[in-house]
């Protein structure tokens, strides 16, 4: 029924606090992890890429801090891991799961959302490897601009012409 919770199969390693909506738990991200009883489904997960290397190293910093916010397997460094390699195997995951049944899996096919952090050149990256999968349901994908010359989010009309500067849980928010 509509409202109430529903026991699904899921993971959470560390208490989730105000961001468990967007947590997504580890067997779904990673193949072979253990599952366990979680008490409701993610109404809205994300998966985060960061190009560390960005604007002097900031998104070093944006790496730990997504992690301390969210399941650290949902953020990725794009110096260390390739988006291509991480969404075909988080789809390959989802469609297995989805054929075992589980709903969770159903749930996250439906409501994932991808945040990519770097400049234009990393988000070009990153809708591209989305847009090779041929998906049927793509996932939207939000930007958080770090560079000097970051067109792409005031190309789309994302942002006014004025910078500002917001938290990241603000910006988490934002993606629902």
């Amino acid at each position: 029924m509509e409202g109430e919770a529903e026991t699904v199969v899921g993971s959470c390693s560390k208490p989730c606090g105000p961001l468990e909506d967007y947590y997504i738990p580890d067997y779904i991200l990673k193949p072979g992890a253990q599952q366990v009883l979680v008490d409701h489904a993610t109404p809205c997960p994300i998966v985060v890429f960061i190009n560390s290397r960005s604007r002097g190293q900031l998104g070093s910093s944006l790496i730990k801090t997504y992690r301390e916010l969210l399941n650290e397997a949902q953020v990725f460094d794009l110096s260390k891991e390739a988006p291509d390699k991480v969404l075909h195997c988080l789809y390959a995951n989802l469609e297995r799961l989805k054929m075992e049944g589980h709903i969770l899996a159903v749930q996250i096919w439906r409501t994932l959302r991808l945040i990519v952090t770097g400049g234009d050149g990393t988000a070009s990256w990153l809708l591209g490897v989305v847009s090779d999968l041929k998906l049927s349901h793509p996932p939207p994908v939000a930007t958080v601009p770090l560079g000097t010359g970051n067109n792409l989010p005031f190309s789309f009309g994302w942002v006014s012409g004025q910078h500002h500067s917001y938290k990241q849980i603000s910006f988490i928010l934002l993606c629902r």
